[in-house]
């Protein structure tokens, strides 16, 4: 299987096109309370927790749309809820994390939660609170409407089966059907032993132990297995089969062919949710058309960077970014970078734990006063960013008569300092695109400013940043070396001696 995935960094850069999925499924609600165990209960034998920590989280389909989304896809989500406060809860984190709830209230029914207690790092007990029964007809009609009149502005589908009464055989061939006349790809994550249900969709993604159950063969005998899931592809419609098969990888199967992308080798913490990240992922690549074989070691990678956390906490697409950053064995020797190449960047200095810092200027004819303060603005981080204005934006600020140096020869003296780690040129007045799109820790400017007239000082302090203005050097400025190099030397000067030496 190809495995040049670095090749899709531009795409997911640029958020995947505006891919926009639908997720269709068992929406859920996921509690954790976490304490101590300090004793055993007089009243029955049972551990006593001392909650210490209450947390909510999507979770279900729920969590599958929250994927999609901090991949830097677009998701509308919908499915049903009770006329609850967890669906006002869960509305408002899907709202807060960039979801679109399409969410269809069935009076009299619970929305589907799971409260797990946690002692220690042990769960204890998981209760769930949940109706697996058919809901009224009504309630079918009212979703289906809903997915009908989103369906023509969305790029891919994803059917999310808890088997908690959402995806019936009818709900799944009504959304299939519609999808598939579309031209929209739809993939599904199954919960039922009979895949009949799902018969038409571009591909069912099961794992292991579900194909086992569906094709009745033990998931010890991969080799038998994987014939009987080439069968379904015939059998059922499909255009592949998508298999995950845990710490072995994902197997893509079509009618004649098996394609294989094997597991990225990492500690695992938790693999709770994984299957959620690898089918959003898919969706997206589905979405912007990247061929599978290209879709499932990405698959792969993301999933990787889930199992490496603790609960269900979706990858990021900055993760994902110096994930594939970090694989492609890219030494990071160039220093003058596009905006998507400094964002890739800028995600895996911030996956290491790096603090980025920020300034900008024109910096033409680079200065004692410039070095002086690219030196203080390192010592404010780790990694240092600095912004150039270019040619254009400079003539802008200065006159027709600037920059005195052009733009690529300004970002390279830059780029040869070694206090700088990245350089990038703007066209606009401000640096404000910049910021906003690599959220430095640390802005910088020079003594001359104030921090009310600092551009993106509110930003950065709105997410947790700082602000930080460096006293100038005296006498240093570009505008000084002008005035300088343009005003003739006295002729009995040194300077004059120096330019015309005596005759021999």
């Amino acid at each position: 299987m190809n495995r040049n995935i670095d090749s899709l960094t531009p795409l997911i850069e640029a958020g995947w096109n505006g891919a926009r999925i639908l997720v269709v499924g068992d929406v859920m609600l996921d509690k954790y309370a976490y304490g101590q165990v300090d004793r055993i209960s007089p009243e029955a034998p049972v551990p006593v927790v001392r909650a210490a920590r209450f947390s909510e989280q999507p979770g279900g389909a729920a969590n599958v749309a929250m994927n999609v989304a901090a991949l830097g896809g677009q998701a509308v989500l919908a499915g049903f809820t009770g006329a609850d406060q967890d669906r006002a809860t869960l509305e408002k984190m899907l709202s807060d994390a960039g979801v679109q709830p399409q969410l269809t209230a069935v009076p009299g029914t619970p929305t589907t939660s799971k409260l797990r207690v946690l002692g220690g790092q042990q769960q204890i007990v998981r209760l769930d609170f949940e109706s697996t029964t058919a809901r009224p007809s009504g309630a079918y009609g009212e979703l289906l409407r809903s997915v009908d009149a989103v369906l023509p502005r969305v790029s891919a589908v994803i059917l999310s089966d808890y088997a908690k009464g959402v995806l019936t055989p009818e709900v799944c061939r009504h959304v299939i059907t519609a999808a598939r006349s579309a031209g929209i790809p739809v993939l599904v994550d199954p919960k039922v032993r009979d895949f009949s249900q799902y018969a038409g969709a571009t591909t069912i993604c099961p794992n292991l132990g579900e194909l086992a159950v569906a094709t009745g063969e033990s998931p010890a005998n991969h080799e038998r297995l994987l014939e009987k899931g080439q069968r379904f592809v015939t059998e059922h419609g499909l255009d592949y089969l998508t298999v995950t098969m845990s710490e072995k990888g994902i197997t893509v199967l079509t009618q004649q062919e098996r394609h294989h992308a094997p597991a990225v080798a990492r500690q695992v913490f938790d693999v709770s949710g994984a299957g959620d990240t690898v089918i959003a992922t898919l969706a997206l690549c589905a979405a912007s058309g990247v061929p599978v074989q290209l879709a499932a070691p990405l698959a792969n990678l993301t999933a990787g960077i889930v199992v490496g956390k603790v609960g269900t906490v979706p990858a990021t697409r900055d993760e994902l970014l110096a994930e594939l950053l970090a694989s492609s064995g890219e030494q990071l020797r160039a220093k003058i970078l596009s905006l998507p190449q400094l964002q890739a960047r800028a995600a895996q200095w911030r996956a290491a734990g790096e603090s980025i810092v920020f300034t900008n200027g024109c910096f033409d004819l680079v200065h004692v006063g410039h070095v002086t303060l690219l030196e203080q603005c390192r010592s404010y981080g780790k990694r240092l960013v600095v912004g150039i204005n270019s040619d254009a934006s400079v003539s802008n600020l200065k006159g027709p008569s600037r920059p005195i140096i052009g733009q690529q020869e300004r970002a390279r003296l830059l780029a040869a300092l070694s206090v700088t780690d990245a350089v990038v040129v703007f066209d606009e007045p401000t640096p404000m695109n910049i910021i906003r799109a690599i959220k430095p820790d640390v802005l910088v400017k020079g003594g001359d400013y104030t921090e009310a007239t600092v551009v993106g000082a509110d930003e950065v302090k709105s997410w947790g940043g700082s602000i930080k203005l460096v006293p100038l050097v005296p006498g240093f400025s570009t505008s000084n070396i002008v005035r300088r190099l343009s005003t003739p030397a006295p002729a009995n000067s040194d300077d004059a001696g120096a330019r015309h030496p005596p005759s021999a």
